[in-house]
């Protein structure tokens, strides 16, 4: 997960799809798609600015629904929580 999100500093939103996309249904938050989808993990983040905040991590739809549901729902409240606090976000993982 490391290497993949080290991969989404460098080229940030532009980096393409497989390796990211938007999760359906949800405004605003994006998938890290380790190993260009193949990977059976997800991290779920929010751009704040320069900042990419990871809400959670889960597992692939596919593999687990209820999972990445969950993971999903996570996200959703923490990054929620990040964006009301307005605290200086770092672009620090």
């Amino acid at each position: 997960m490391d290497h993949a999100f080290e991969k989404l500093e460098a080229p940030g939103a532009r980096l393409p799809f497989p390796h990211q996309s938007h999760v359906r249904g949800v405004l605003g938050l994006r998938e890290l798609r380790p190993r260009g989808g193949r990977s059976r993990w997800r991290a779920f983040f929010r751009r704040f600015g320069q900042a990419m905040v990871i809400g959670a991590i889960g597992p692939e739809a596919k593999i687990d629904r209820g999972g990445f549901a969950r993971a999903v729902a996570t996200a959703q409240v923490r990054l929620e929580q990040v964006e009301a606090d307005g605290a200086g976000v770092a672009n620090e993982r």
